[in-house]
């Protein structure tokens, strides 16, 4: 293939030889009922189950024609701009999260797509307001801070104490409680990059962000901070979510930006005691309206049984939300459209959902399981796509059941297979070909925050898996723009996932089944 897409030498699969009577017979029914279904006719194409009913590498021809159309023109890139640059970010409980859901569900309307609707869920709406933190000893400067979702505000007049910088809770609890008492505790725990991938140093480290405020309020701590978990910093704060639990004394808590962290830390190592003015005027206000946006490409043959392809349209409330996870909404919806362009109709139904409410609280995705609880069943697998635009690396796969799992991991490596070698980067220029070769692979793993509230009902699970090295500079801050994404690797990413789904929904045999 062109396009800087590189194809991996393969030997064509034999193809199925039917009569002309069965031909004739087979595409006449199908004819009709697409016609009846959708209004169009799509091309015709052998069955590919025929011979084998898990013929994965018969879907040639469908993948490269996937591959090609999108690489040749799209609409995920305008789709991006008109989320981030015309709504921008998209906290739970916001007026941008609703203009958001209102504006997927007419996108996917306009696009032509079947049962678009809007499923009400209730969330949580925690509101910022004002804050800042002010380093009043050894001299006078503003730090860089970002309160973290879901906290309690300060005293009108702020707090102003001394600071106790340690590196995680071990330390803490180290500590004799007149270290502590009516201190703010600083979790300087930096994410360990050097010894783990990144997204096994993130979850390293996000214990002190969560729960660090729990751990600040049970020693007498007057509020806590955390360094920001970030790959890279440039004095940007990341935000995220903390819980309190059951604690009944709630204390506020807030992301300080690596270098401040850093700082703090230097001057305690000195001996020095910083001291800090921290003022934050955050609410959580009661629960407010929102919707999880569905829409589907309807199956011919089996359209009863699911295939989910997800994402999540909220964000956080900096930034506008584009790798976490405006690019993952967006490659679910035009891939959809892809497929519906191409005339591509599987056997079983496609079917999108954008979750609501996914970074403070799930509301979204659990709404989902109880409404959809006598329908969970008919769900042959969800994917979700949540780890931002970068070079696809295949996809990790999870079950409630190992051996399912495994079964899962051997065929899915057999449909990547059939993928382009995906070669470059990000940072290549945005003129420049994608060369290279970067294979794709299928693994065990967690397939995503949201499909993962499914895994107990039962459905297989697939989580599509990019390149992390970047992901971490970018996540949950101001710095999260569109201008971070390259429409080229949008394109190939919205090409992988409409493959994926579509070999999914409709190879004969559901993948894994016995």
């Amino acid at each position: 293939m062109g396009s800087g897409l590189h194809r991996k030498a393969r030997t064509a699969p034999a193809r199925a030889t039917w009569n002309a009577q069965t031909c004739v017979t087979i595409v006449a029914g199908l004819t009709a009922l697409t016609i009846a279904a959708f209004g169009t006719v799509p091309p015709a194409k052998a069955d590919p189950s025929s011979a084998d009913p898990r013929s994965f590498e018969a879907y040639q021809d469908e993948v490269d024609r996937i591959f090609e159309a999108t690489l040749a023109g799209n609409n995920g890139w305008t789709k991006l701009l008109e989320l981030c640059d015309g709504i921008g970010p998209r906290l739970a409980g916001s007026e941008s999260l609703e203009r958001a859901v209102e504006w997927a569900a007419a996108t996917l309307r306009a696009d032509g797509h079947r049962n678009v609707h809007l499923e009400p869920v209730m969330v949580p709406h925690w509101v910022r307001g004002r804050e800042s933190l002010r380093l009043l000893h050894p001299y006078e400067s503003e730090l860089s801070m970002l309160g973290l979702g879901g906290s309690v505000g300060t005293p009108p007049d702020g707090i102003q104490a001394d600071v106790v910088v340690v590196s995680n809770r071990d330390e803490l609890d180290q500590l004799p409680d007149s270290s502590v008492e009516g201190r703010i505790v600083l979790y300087n725990a930096a994410m360990p990059l050097d010894e783990l991938e990144p997204e096994a140093a993130y979850s390293a480290v996000v214990r002190h962000r969560s729960k660090g405020a729990q751990w600040a309020a049970e020693r007498g701590a007057v509020a806590s901070l955390v360094r920001s978990l970030a790959s890279r910093s440039l004095r940007t704060p990341h935000t995220g979510g903390a819980a309190y639990g059951e604690s009944e004394i709630r204390i506020p808590t807030a992301a300080l930006s690596v270098e401040d962290a850093e700082h703090l830390d230097r001057l305690q190592a000195r001996g020095v005691v910083p001291r800090v003015d921290l003022r934050m005027e955050a609410e959580t206000l009661p629960d407010a309206r929102s919707a999880n946006v569905v829409a589907e490409l309807r199956g011919t043959l089996q359209p009863e049984e699911v295939v989910l392809l997800t994402a999540h349209i909220d964000s956080w409330d900096v930034g506008q939300g584009a790798h976490d996870d405006g690019a993952g909404t967006v490659m679910a919806m035009e891939a959809l459209n892809v497929l519906r362009k191409l005339g591509l109709l599987p056997r079983r139904t496609i079917r999108v959902v954008l979750w609501t409410n996914e970074e403070n609280g799930t509301r979204g995705v659990k709404a989902y399981r109880a409404d959809h609880a006598d329908d969970l069943p008919n769900h042959v697998a969800a994917i979700e796509s949540d780890w931002g635009c970068f070079q696809p690396t295949g996809i990790a796969v999870d079950s409630d059941d190992p051996a399912r799992t495994q079964r899962a991991i051997a065929e899915t490596k057999r449909i990547l297979a059939l993928f382009p070698s995906l070669g470059g980067s990000d940072q290549v220029p945005l003129s420049s070909e994608l060369v290279g070769d970067s294979a794709l692979d299928a693994w065990q793993g967690d397939a995503g925050v949201d499909i993962s509230h499914l895994k107990r009902e039962g459905v297989l699970l697939f989580g599509h898996e990019v390149d992390k090295s970047r992901y971490f500079d970018y996540h949950h801050s101001t710095a999260d723009t569109v201008d971070k994404i390259d429409p080229r690797l949008l394109s190939i990413n919205i090409a992988f996932l409409a493959a994926f789904a579509y070999i999914l929904a409709d190879v004969e045999v559901p993948v894994a089944e016995s």
